[in-house]
């Protein structure tokens, strides 16, 4: 793969190909319940029944199996809040080789134990996602580990895409994709399928209202850094955008959606689709019950459940 700050539709096919035998195609399912409440045809691409729960591990898996055995030969780092996490621990107990990963204090002790489960070692850091990532690359350095970044490297961007290339699979006549926004990876590999396969198809963005890092930098045309807020939405907190998933080529719209809307769509995939889904999951949902997208009746709209690791304490707090 020719190393660049992006993926092509060629990088993606190649990842489904290298992914094929390790992940699932997860399926696309008509949430009907829900469409009436949406008012469009919506559809789930429900990456909470991946293998280790989230979508995480189609970037993580591709990036390990492109690197060579020497490259890996010592162990594999990262840091994450959580989800990449389980998915490079599992890529790394595939590969037989040693994993690192350096988790937020702030991570929910499901992804933790998750992650420990698959024989990975877990250093809890207090700090942000700068300062950790900084303290990933001087291990790194220390101990010769390979540091696999979560959403920066085209590579795992690539992995991310191959689920645009099953949406489009399995609904080739699909109008609107919404994508949860973390740092960027999933979004950009997801529009990157999308658009170099199909450019009529609309892209949308979904942000936290607490952490809207991609909806601020559209508007400054420049890589913005805003103050760190909790959102529940774990999984999309970070305070500054990624910088080469920077989603400007192929995403038509970032919205924003607030806390009690990604709630709702919580409730309303475990209550009408009957699927858990965490928040970051979710944002899709709640994006378009709070009626922040634009949608038509005959409208055929795909969103994302990017993952559904969370605790089972704080879940039945919210289903309650």
């Amino acid at each position: 793969m020719t190393m660049r700050n992006f993926p092509t539709i060629h990088d993606i096919r190649e990842a489904q190909e290298r992914l094929k035998p390790h992940v699932r195609h997860t399926p696309l399912l008509r949430a009907d319940k829900i469409e009436k409440v949406v008012g469009c045809q919506l559809y789930l691409k429900p990456e909470t029944l991946q293998i280790t729960g989230a979508f995480k591990i189609r970037g993580a898996l591709n990036k390990a199996l492109s690197l060579s055995r020497e490259e890996i030969a010592n162990g594999i780092i990262a840091t994450s809040s959580g989800n990449h996490a389980q998915g490079l621990a599992y890529a790394a107990r595939m590969l037989g080789v040693k994993a690192i990963l350096v988790l937020p204090v702030t991570t929910p002790k499901i992804k933790i134990e998750n992650t420990k489960a698959l024989g990975a070692e877990v250093i809890l850091f207090d700090g942000d996602t700068a300062a950790r990532w900084k303290r990933v690359y001087e291990i790194a350095e220390e101990n010769r580990y390979a540091a696999v970044h979560a959403f920066e490297d085209p590579i795992v961007m690539a992995g991310q895409g191959t689920i645009g290339c099953e949406i489009l699979q399995d609904l080739d006549d699909v109008d609107t994709v919404i994508v949860p926004v973390g740092g960027g990876g999933l979004i950009s590999g997801i529009a990157t399928a999308i658009k170099e396969t199909n450019p009529s198809v609309r892209v949308i963005g979904a942000e936290p209202a607490l952490t809207p890092k991609y909806f601020h930098s559209r508007i400054n045309k420049e890589r913005t850094t805003l103050p760190l807020k909790n959102t529940i939405a774990d999984g999309l907190r970070i305070s500054v955008p990624g910088q080469n998933p920077y989603p400007e080529r192929y995403v038509d719209e970032i919205v924003l959606v607030d806390d009690e809307h990604i709630i709702a769509g919580m409730r309303a995939l475990a209550k009408d689709a009957k699927l858990i889904a965490e928040p970051a999951a979710s944002i899709g949902i709640g994006a378009l019950l709070a009626g922040s997208i634009h949608v038509k009746p005959e409208e055929k709209v795909c969103t994302v459940l990017s993952g559904g690791n969370w605790d089972l304490h704080d879940l039945a707090e919210i289903y309650n």
